[in-house]
């Protein structure tokens, strides 16, 4: 079998959750004996040809001279190289960039779109962008012989505005097994003296409302925030809450060093306010990290009661004013890290994944 991936900006990551995704599940195909292809951006720091038996193809990116429009031409010079490479199985994550290039997919592949979440209902975009992407929404579904939905809810909805053929398959996480305050020293920090949050620092991940809640309790630990600051939503923040105690770290990729991160933090606030299941909350919770997450049905559908929840700044400053700590909680972290054990291991994902391109060959 030859598969190839598309859709991200390449491995290893340096991204966000796509690229990690990307990175963990083409590894593991390649040790199965699959050849794996990922479409990497030009300007990816990784210039080689093959990573862990997988391999790169180098396509032009423009994003960094034109901006939003660049993602639109990176796809499609992703799917045009695509028509040589005699590929079985295209899977495409994510659509909202790619569908209106459907037309040029190879004919002769099997195309599996993995749809992300429901991109259309997120708040950082307005009308237009909105009613563009439900339309190539509905392309994806057109051009694709199988839909990926990591969330149950997702699922339903495909199912039940389109009738389209999904399978429902989540994001994976490994158990932090050897917990280790020495990578704390990178950041001057000791276990317990700081709050942490990982995410693209974007208005539907709830930046600003964990900024503002740290600051209302009047805390004097550190709120870290881990993403990258080379957009206008993190100027803005930076400038409108300058503090001491507010750390704006950059993107940090090295998933052992964020796990460390997570799993010494007082709390650990998850932020996404849509999407399924997310990477960064299942490794959170593989850390054995305490959890705050954003009050919505996805979250619900994977912590349960596992967790704190916060649906404004108020409730996060309240929350950090009471000072939770893991021993007052030991089912929170247990029964989470027995829900990555159970339902969100790679191999078994690995295997549905190799299922599902089975089912459309």
């Amino acid at each position: 079998m030859k598969v190839g991936i598309l859709g991200t900006r390449g491995i290893p990551n340096n991204y966000g959750g796509f690229e990690q995704f990307a990175e963990f599940f083409s590894a593991r195909l390649a040790k199965r004996g699959i050849e794996v292809w990922v479409y990497n951006s030009h300007n990816h720091p990784y210039r080689e040809s093959e990573w862990n038996g997988v391999h790169i193809v180098h396509c032009y990116d423009p994003e960094y001279l034109i901006g939003a429009a660049g993602p639109f031409i990176y796809d499609l010079n992703c799917i045009l190289d695509s028509r040589k490479r005699n590929f079985d199985v295209i899977l495409q994550l994510g659509y909202a960039t790619a569908a209106v290039w459907h037309r040029f997919l190879p004919a002769d592949a099997r195309v599996i779109t993995n749809v992300d979440g429901l991109e259309w209902s997120r708040s950082k975009y307005n009308r237009l962008l909105k009613s563009f992407i439900r339309h190539a929404e509905l392309l994806a579904v057109n051009s694709s012989d199988l839909l990926i939905a990591d969330s149950p809810h997702i699922r339903e909805y495909f199912q039940t505005t389109y009738g389209a053929k999904s399978e429902f398959i989540p994001y994976g996480a490994d158990v932090l097994e050897r917990p280790d305050e020495s990578f704390l020293k990178i950041y001057n920090l000791e276990p317990r003296s700081y709050y942490l949050a990982i995410s693209r620092i974007q208005s539907d991940n709830n930046t600003e409302i964990i900024i503002k809640g740290f600051i209302e309790s009047g805390s004097a630990k550190q709120l870290l925030l881990v993403g990258s600051t080379n957009n206008k939503y993190c100027k803005y923040l930076q400038s409108a809450y300058p503090s001491a105690n507010i750390r704006f770290l950059g993107g940090i990729f090295d998933v052992n060093l964020l796990n460390q991160l997570r799993h010494h933090a007082c709390i650990y606030f998850h932020g996404h306010s849509s999407g399924g299941t997310n990477p960064s909350l299942l490794e959170a919770m593989a850390s054995g990290a305490l959890i705050c997450a954003h009050e919505n049905r996805f979250t619900h559908m994977i912590l349960g009661s596992d967790a704190f929840y916060f649906s404004n700044e108020h409730d996060i400053a309240g929350l950090i004013r009471s000072d939770p700590r893991k021993s007052d909680h030991p089912h929170f972290l247990t029964n989470n890290v027995n829900k990555i054990n159970a339902s969100y291991q790679w191999d078994t994902i690995t295997d549905s994944y190799i299922g599902a391109f089975d089912s459309v060959l």
